[in-house]
């Protein structure tokens, strides 16, 4: 059975930053975004699962056909709505081909493990400002705003999710902080190179993780910067979004890396507060 036929239509969680901020969207715009989401989120758990690596990638290819087959509007049945999004708000094939490119690089038989800082960036491009670029095609942003959005609002979002996930990502062997940042902090691979566990496990990661966090906060500056040039609904969506993530890297630099580390989150008032001030007010 090919695995891009399941029926992929998962809701964003109530409460989540993503569901918040789509909310407020109107509903073909909503809908698109939940289609988008869907995809994303159907191979982001090909690469996650416990498949064989040659499987993920085969059965991320096969998505990948489906989605061209999309573009060129003979897609499966089962994507009708996907076909009908990229027809409806002009959704770049290349985009698509990013984010499934950015799973691959996930789904290899060795875990990302202390990338180049080149490569963390290529990573966050596909696995985050790609879907970006899809998502401000349906917000309705001008193209070259819209793009620069996308570049740093997600480079800004796949950093603090890197940053929160350390000891969820060693677990399963990856640790995406780039290992210059780790040899500037005084971090070193061991005679068998770097491991994830013992990255996460080093007395100087904290100093790390203030670097990497300070490219964040960086991006979110950036991307303030972009939309403080828009008006009307296209930005309010990423501005909840981004608020939301603000707010959780804020609360992570308060409590620091030193372990154990305690999990982190926006209680549901303060996602509450952020929706009024950005929906609403």
């Amino acid at each position: 059975m090919n695995l891009s036929q399941v029926i992929v239509q998962p809701a964003p969680r109530p409460g989540s930053s993503f569901h918040q901020a789509l909310r407020i969207l109107p509903a073909p715009r909503r809908a698109a975004m939940f289609d988008i989401y869907a995809f994303c989120r159907a191979v982001d758990d090909i690469a996650d699962g416990a498949a064989p690596p040659a499987e993920k990638r085969a059965a991320l290819e096969r998505w990948r056909e489906d989605v061209h087959a999309c573009a060129d509007g003979a897609g499966p049945a089962h994507l009708a709505n996907l076909a009908r999004d990229i027809a409806t708000f002009s959704l770049a094939r290349p985009d698509f081909d990013a984010v499934i490119d950015g799973m691959l690089m996930d789904a290899q038989s060795e875990p990302i493990c202390a990338p180049a800082a080149a490569t963390l960036d290529l990573y966050c491009d596909r696995v985050a400002s790609a879907v970006g670029r899809l998502s401000v095609r349906v917000f309705g942003m001008p193209d070259d705003d819209g793009i620069l959005l996308a570049h740093h609002l997600g480079r800004a979002l796949q950093l603090t999710n890197i940053l929160r996930d350390i000891d969820e990502d060693a677990e399963i062997g990856r640790a995406y902080l780039p290992h210059e940042l780790l040899v500037e902090a005084g971090i070193v691979a061991g005679d068998g190179g770097w491991k994830a566990d013992a990255i996460a496990a080093d007395p100087a990661l904290p100093r790390a993780c203030v670097r990497l966090a300070g490219q964040a906060r960086a991006y979110f500056d950036e991307a303030t910067n972009v939309m403080r040039r828009q008006r009307g609904g296209c930005v309010r969506a990423p501005r909840i979004m981004g608020a939301v993530y603000e707010a959780l890297l804020a609360r992570m630099l308060e409590r620091g890396w030193t372990g154990p580390r305690g999990a982190v989150r926006i209680g549901s008032l303060e996602r509450l507060g952020i929706l009024l001030r950005h929906a609403v007010l």
